[in-house]
């Protein structure tokens, strides 16, 4: 009988192949392997009889061809940020040209990649949502949604005094990059936003309204939300911020994005803008647009460091969470069930002990 190795796959129980590979040496193996890779996000709201089929026929479809993402899946359509082998590029695009669903989704290309790839395993879940909006669909009209915008059409809102421009995204993403002038509400999740913008907009009701966030799908739904609200002249950002960097370049257009577009994979951002406009949240004092995890796994909150605090504090968000980090893993184990239980959950902060 063969010995297991790392590279071990084990079915879990809804089918699907897992691999069981602790997160580092997962990472490690895909960092190491040389293969180029094109990031890419896209999303549609079609009708999916079977989610969970489709999940099974995407697992073995994009895990053959050496695909890495995160996708969600659900009844309203599907939401997909992931990356493609160059070399399995064309077999990628064929399957989605050819698969009914996913016929004439546009793609949104990474405006840049990373030293390290975007992705480094496969992960697609069923979902109610593809985007967590807390939302009743049935109690508004979720296909009334606002026209869509050119990034030429963007830059004439963000002029004309008689607009607003609405950031749709977290108040962590808007931290470090954002449209000139652009109301940017403090929220931690998109069912926070959509609570909090159609108040925040009172003040500007007659006024043209325009959304955008990171690639498109949260302002489908807010535009639609908010033309429910009452307000009527409501457009969005087509691609979000991702196309509007492309459409930029392509046209010769200015560009009034200040700073860098968060993005949710490993790169954490791309660079739109050439501003700096963040600082770095442990010393206060030096701006800093890179986002990190605190290294203690129980913390994990993110946060923006400069180069000299991130070399001090070896990556922790304090020395408090560096210290702690020296502790025997079985008591860590305690107070990470403690701190899931009894502290709010704040941007990607969650108390999990990786192993």
């Amino acid at each position: 009988m063969k010995q297991a190795t790392s590279t071990t796959k084990h079915l879990s129980t809804n089918g699907l192949k897992r691999d069981l590979r602790p997160r580092g040496e997962q990472k490690a193996v895909v960092i190491s392997d040389g293969i180029p890779r094109r990031t890419l996000s896209f999303y549609k709201y079609v009708k999916i009889a079977d989610p969970v089929a489709l999940q099974k026929e995407l697992q073995e479809r994009w895990g053959n061809l050496g695909c890495f993402g995160r996708i969600y899946i659900a009844h309203e359509g599907i939401n997909a940020q992931m990356n493609v082998p160059v070399k399995s590029w064309d077999q990628f695009d064929a399957f989605m040209k050819n698969k009914p669903e996913f016929y004439g989704i546009p793609y949104k290309f990474a405006v840049e990649e990373g030293q390290i790839p975007s992705f480094y395993k496969l992960t697609i879940k069923v979902r109610k949502k593809v985007v967590a909006d807390g939302l009743d669909d049935e109690s508004f009209d979720v296909t009334n949604t606002g026209a869509y915008l050119t990034a030429e059409e963007m830059n004439e809102y963000i002029n004309n005094p008689d607009a607003v421009v609405v950031d749709m995204r977290n108040s962590y993403e808007s931290e470090i990059g954002h449209f000139e002038g652009a109301i940017r509400p403090r929220v931690d999740t998109f069912r926070d936003e959509l609570a909090l913008v159609p108040e925040i907009l009172k003040e500007h009701k007659g006024k043209k309204v325009a959304l955008y966030c990171t690639g498109g799908i949260r302002c489908e739904k807010a535009s639609a939300w908010l033309k429910h609200k009452g307000f009527t002249d409501v457009k969005h950002l087509k691609g979000g911020v991702i196309d509007y960097k492309h459409q930029v370049e392509r046209e010769g257009l200015d560009n009034h994005f200040k700073g860098k577009n968060f993005v949710f994979d490993e790169r954490l951002g791309e660079r739109i803008g050439d501003e700096v406009i963040s600082y770095c949240h442990l010393c206060k004092t030096n701006k800093s647009d890179q986002h990190y995890h605190c290294q203690n796994q129980v913390c994990h909150v993110l946060f923006l460091g400069c180069d000299s605090c991130i070399e001090k504090k070896h990556g922790y968000c304090s020395y408090y969470c560096m210290t702690f980090d020296r502790l025997p893993a079985s008591w860590k184990k305690k107070y990470a069930s403690w701190y899931n239980a009894r502290r709010r959950t704040q941007q990607f902060k969650k108390a999990r002990l990786q192993g």
